[in-house]
């Protein structure tokens, strides 16, 4: 395509910078498209660089009826993005980039250096060099009479009159690092019907609990423990107990129910499986033998080795009788029930539920109420576990946006 042709297609305007912008603002300017793409913060991809702290964990290796099985009731929405842009296709993108990756004991895939901000850095060379206009400190307002966007830039307001737009302006988990949700006022006042955006991937809160396990194991780690709702499967893993209840990967996997168990029921309860690698009949036999005059705390040592964070939580949440009966105690171990009665505040969560239904947007991502309007990435309705599956769908879904919006352009053209 020649400078001419490029200069005379009409330009589009992406808002928001993270995953699903740039992968939307790569597939835009491919197809020759000059790109304008807006974003509030001083520079972009905040969230998916601190999202990388630790360890940048890119997707998921699992087989593909696994992977979209993860998406839950939206599985069958996501399924066409994904197929798309998958997890293989992503790796072979970020090898594109010059970065190598690898899939961890978990089956979670890295970069082999395990940081994002190498990746961010090779994306961000290639954009440009395609041409995408990157403005940061640029917020986006909304829509003026003439339709034309209002963005706030240091230099005062501007409006800009693209010929297509597509948002991609995140949930409102971290809003420090941009996704604030401030959006949907703006969507709401054009008439589109926002699903109430919810903690997901979350902590939860506990009614409350004691002084000793608060002053001494807040922060403290529960490490080789299963954990599921009452009644259901346990997931084997680790979590954190905090000052004001528990969180961390077991317990994120599990947000969505445990969320909508405590909208229907005012409270949900889980079980913890202190020993998940023994039987309960053989807990029970081990705390059976004489103990003569060690305490019990050494007692459940000694046994089952049973102490620290784990012995705190039995303590705190078993009754005294329990310890007198050696059938309870061992059921107690294998199925300590906890009660969980709010979710951590939304600005906490790692993402969010709600938002965009996809209902209100064609098969291109584009609303139905608003032509020539794209959404991508976490503003959709949908979410997902941690362990690669956001990232994923929020490429995914920023590369099927955009590849509406270039068809939506040739075909007005």
């Amino acid at each position: 395509m020649t400078s001419a042709t490029l200069t005379s297609l009409p330009s589009v305007a992406i808002i928001g910078g993270g995953p699903a912008g740039l992968m939307a603002a790569e597939v835009v300017s491919r197809a020759g498209y000059p790109v304008d793409l807006y974003d509030g913060m001083p520079s972009v991809g905040r969230k998916f660089l601190l999202a990388g702290v630790g360890g940048m964990n890119i997707t998921h290796s699992e087989a593909y009826p696994a992977f979209v099985s993860r998406y839950a009731e939206r599985a069958a929405t996501i399924a066409p993005l994904l197929r798309g842009f998958d997890a293989p296709a992503l790796r072979d993108w970020i090898h594109g980039l010059g970065i190598q990756t690898f899939v961890g004991s978990s089956g979670r895939v890295f970069p082999t250096d395990m940081k994002a901000a190498p990746l961010l850095r090779a994306w961000l060379k290639r954009l440009r060099e395609h041409g995408v206009a990157i403005h940061t400190r640029h917020r986006w307002l909304g829509w003026n009479a003439d339709g034309s966007l209002r963005i706030a830039s240091p230099e005062g307001e501007l409006a800009v009159a693209p010929a297509a737009t597509l948002l991609a302006l995140g949930g409102a988990s971290w809003p420090r690092l941009g996704s604030d949700g401030a959006w949907l006022r703006l969507l709401e006042e054009r008439g589109v019907s926002i699903a109430p955006l919810q903690a997901s991937n979350c902590g939860f809160e506990v009614a409350a609990w004691s002084e000793v396990l608060q002053s001494k194991f807040a922060g403290a780690p529960l490490k080789n423990v299963a954990i599921g709702l009452q009644g259901q499967s346990l997931r084997l893993g680790e979590c954190v107990i905090t000052q004001s209840g528990i969180e961390g990967s077991l317990i994120y996997a599990l947000s969505a129910q445990i969320r909508q168990q405590i909208v229907d029921q005012g409270a949900a309860t889980v079980e913890i499986d202190l020993l998940p690698g023994r039987r309960r009949v053989d807990v029970e036999k081990a705390l059976a033998r004489p103990r003569g005059s060690r305490s019990m705390a050494k007692h459940l040592h000694s046994q089952v080795g049973i102490d620290g964070v784990k012995a705190a939580l039995l303590r705190e949440l078993a009754s005294a009788e329990t310890f007198n009966d050696t059938r309870q105690l061992a059921q107690a171990i294998k199925g300590l029930p906890l009660t969980l009665v709010r979710p951590r505040p939304l600005e906490e969560a790692i993402s969010t539920a709600g938002g965009v239904p996809f209902e209100a947007l064609d098969d291109n991502l584009m609303f139905k109420s608003l032509p020539g309007v794209f959404c991508a990435g976490e503003m959709l309705d949908w979410e997902a576990p941690t362990g690669g599956y956001l990232l994923t769908a929020c490429f995914a879904s920023g590369r099927a946006a955009g590849l509406g919006l270039v068809a939506h352009l040739r075909g007005s053209s």
